[in-house]
């Protein structure tokens, strides 16, 4: 390979050169610094970078040349484009009210009033457009033997079928288990109420129990018991009626056991007893009077008592 040293040199001198204009111009450069530095004039927040503001341009020959060059003259089918102000506000009206806002009167920053212009627009492009596609035949319904391809394949669809039903399954038995809970939760409480009502009866009872052994009341309705209840549960139930003086237990004791005084000698016979002969019988006192001579002899009266093992016999089946 050749190389020309002319050219070397040429270069070498060149570049020697750049570095001394450079040297030169930062010399310079910071001796200008210094002496603003002595003077005070630099101070900081001075030295900003500013950049240079952009030019806005509006050219609107050329958007609408650039318009012009990929517009295509379609059809209205093919477009279906429509430019028209919003529809009558009907109930503004009703009320008495002014008319609907304009284009230029909605407020923007008012969300209803601006969602209700465009749905008004949206009316009265519907109501523009309707004609206008029957003129063409285009028809605006679907109709009812109308079927569409389906977007996902019929194995997806029977998959989201398939989960669909699981779900619905595990609805049903979770809403029959909480029923479940529920009838179990009821059927307690029935029962606790079951059982209080029957202590409540029982209780009742043995009270009334208590009270006619205590001589208390003389009447057995209690033993009755729900047959009573059933006949007469709407009428009102009487009290026991508090009769002064001694009761029915308390009449049978005295007249069993007495009532106070003398209780000794109530077997011995008075005046009035040994002269009332009224009950004596001739014939069967002492055994006098009856034929084949005294008790317990042959072809006397006998002894109608049954024996032991009889009597036995007739308690056992009694």
């Amino acid at each position: 390979m050749i190389i020309d040293n002319n050219i070397m040199e040429a270069q070498e001198e060149d570049a020697q050169l750049d570095s001394e204009s450079e040297e030169e111009n930062s010399e310079l450069s910071d001796e200008g610094l210094q002496e603003a530095f002595a003077k005070g004039l630099l101070k900081p927040g001075m030295n900003i970078l500013a950049e240079e503001p952009k030019k806005l341009v509006n050219n609107a020959e050329g958007m609408k040349h650039c318009l012009a060059g990929f517009r295509k003259d379609l059809p209205w089918v093919e477009r279906l484009d429509l430019t028209n102000l919003p529809a009558d506000d009907i109930i503004a009206k009703a009320e008495g009210k002014l008319p609907g806002a304009t284009s230029g009167e909605v407020d923007a920053e008012d969300d209803f009033q601006r969602e209700m212009f465009f749905y008004r627009q949206a009316q009265a492009t519907v109501l523009q457009a309707l004609p206008l596609l029957s003129k063409l035949g285009i028809a605006t319904k679907r109709p009812e033997d109308y079927f569409a391809e389906m977007a996902k394949s019929d194995q997806q669809m029977q998959k989201i079928r398939k989960k669909l039903i699981s779900k619905q399954t595990m609805l049903e038995k979770s809403e029959k288990a909480k029923k479940l809970r529920e009838q179990r939760k009821f059927g307690k409480k029935v029962q606790v109420e079951v059982i209080q009502k029957r202590q409540k009866e029982k209780k009742a009872m043995m009270s009334a129990v208590k009270k006619y052994q205590k001589g208390m009341t003389d009447k057995l309705d209690f033993l009755e018991g729900d047959k009573k209840n059933a006949k007469g549960s709407s009428q009102p139930i009487k009290k026991a009626p508090n009769n002064k003086g001694p009761n029915a237990k308390r009449k049978y004791k005295d007249q069993r056991f007495g009532f106070g005084g003398k209780k000794s000698g109530k077997k011995w016979n008075t005046k009035e007893s040994h002269n009332d002969v009224s009950s004596f019988r001739a014939k069967t006192a002492h055994g006098k009077g009856v034929k084949g001579g005294k008790k317990g002899a042959k072809g006397g009266k006998q002894n109608k008592r049954p024996g032991k093992s009889v009597r036995k016999k007739m308690k056992s089946r009694s």
